[in-house]
């Protein structure tokens, strides 16, 4: 063995502490008293997890909030606010602000992350560019999977369609939509699987954003999803429609997503941020409730969005502040629950995304988190920061523990 994680707690066994030995990159054992002539770092009961999943960020545009303004704060204004910023964007622009939110997920301890990119005449595909090569170069500490959409639409916007083909050849392996800016939703709905099935690509879509609720893109999303067999290749974002729906339409519709196999992703961020706008006070805090979802069947996942930005003007890019933000959000506080938020920037993200070679099990892949607590509640509770990283057993991230220098104590 090249590595041992020496007593270790892990998710979903309080209480019992185990060494974890590491070799040739991958997960060699998981049991108490393991011994090897290897590198031992003792975490001294501290929770180890597999490393934490971005589900739904957008590389390309963060970073921008001195380049855009963020007045009214709504979806139609950070649309049209980076609609003009981006027609400067350069790869070179993109690379650069994209490798500053890749480092604050990495200093965050995530392994893995889907990022979203616009692909439009206006953009061209100097984003996609940009953050392929983003990708080469940070290969050592994440998985970067790129999934291109058209944010400004695709039907009504000629050009998109040719550039979005282009960029699943050239190497993006998801296919993305954003029906509600489109002026045929549908359409564009029909069209991305109709390139997911050449490219035999996953979908990852933003749909249902908004209040309104008298209809649902997210129907025609299921039927289809059946249609072309793509079962457990589909999932949507935001879907704040969802939070404004009576229960028993919501059972319905959560069953309608766990029989065809599409999976959700809230984004608690973006989603409070830019919901709600349209009242004066009592307002909704419009962030759909992944639990009751969860209760049902439904696959889901947290994730950041946007990151310094008039989507979302703030970010760290720390998940488990977002599983934290989403337990106060929904009101979880129940032990599983919290545990439950924990497992959708985890496990469930990993699930949404079908990562084969993620998990803490012998014979994966060691992608790893060391955390300061000692359980997934903790962790969410208590905002608990991630001390190491691993990818493919290289330690990729040290982060000391905080301590307090008390007066008139010896610290020897």
């Amino acid at each position: 063995m090249d590595l041992i994680l020496k007593d270790a707690c892990l998710p979903g066994e309080p209480g019992s502490r185990v060494d974890i030995g590491i070799a040739d990159g991958r997960i060699a054992a998981i049991e108490a008293g393991l011994s090897a002539d290897a590198e031992i770092i003792d975490v001294g009961g501290r929770l180890v997890s597999p490393g934490f999943v971005e589900t739904h960020i957008h590389l390309d545009k963060s970073c921008i909030l001195d380049r855009c303004s963020s007045r009214r704060g709504d979806l139609e204004e950070a649309i049209g606010e980076v609609a003009k910023a981006k027609k400067d964007f350069t790869a070179e622009d993109v690379y650069e602000r994209g490798r500053r939110t890749v480092e604050k997920c990495l200093l965050q301890g995530t392994t893995h992350m889907r990022t979203h990119l616009e692909v439009d005449p206006a953009i061209g595909l100097r984003s996609f560019e940009g953050v392929m090569q983003l990708a080469r170069d940070y290969a050592w500490a994440i998985d970067i999977e790129i999934c291109v959409f058209p944010q400004e639409g695709l039907l009504n916007y000629p050009g998109t369609d040719e550039l979005m083909v282009a960029a699943m050849k050239q190497g993006a392996k998801v296919v993305g939509a954003a029906p509600y800016t489109d002026t045929d939703p549908h359409g564009q709905i029909d069209r991305v699987f109709e390139i997911a099935r050449e490219f035999d690509a996953d979908i990852d879509m933003h749909l249902d954003f908004g209040t309104d609720t008298s209809s649902l893109d997210l129907d025609h999303v299921c039927k289809l999803t059946e249609r072309f067999g793509r079962g457990g290749r589909v999932a949507i974002g935001h879907v704040t429609k969802l939070a404004y729906v009576e229960p028993e339409r919501l059972a319905e519709v959560a069953g309608r997503l766990r029989d065809a196999g599409v999976a959700l992703t809230v984004l608690p961020s973006t989603d409070l941020f830019l919901m709600g706008r349209d009242r004066d006070h009592a307002q909704t805090r419009g962030v759909t409730h992944t639990h009751k979802l969860l209760h049902h069947g439904v696959n889901c996942s947290l994730s950041t969005n946007n990151v310094l930005n008039p989507f979302t003007p703030f970010g760290d890019c720390s998940l488990l502040r977002m599983a934290n933000l989403n337990a106060n959000i929904c009101h979880i506080g129940a032990a599983d629950d919290i545990s439950e938020c924990f497992n959708m920037v985890t496990t469930r993200s990993a699930r949404l995304m079908n990562l084969a070679d993620y998990g803490l099990e012998v014979g994966k892949s060691a992608d790893l988190a060391v955390i300061d607590g000692a359980t997934p509640q903790a962790a969410v509770a208590e905002l608990a920061p991630v001390l190491h990283a691993f990818k493919r057993g290289r330690r990729t991230l040290t982060r000391q523990p905080a301590e307090l220098h008390f007066p008139n104590r010896d610290h020897a």
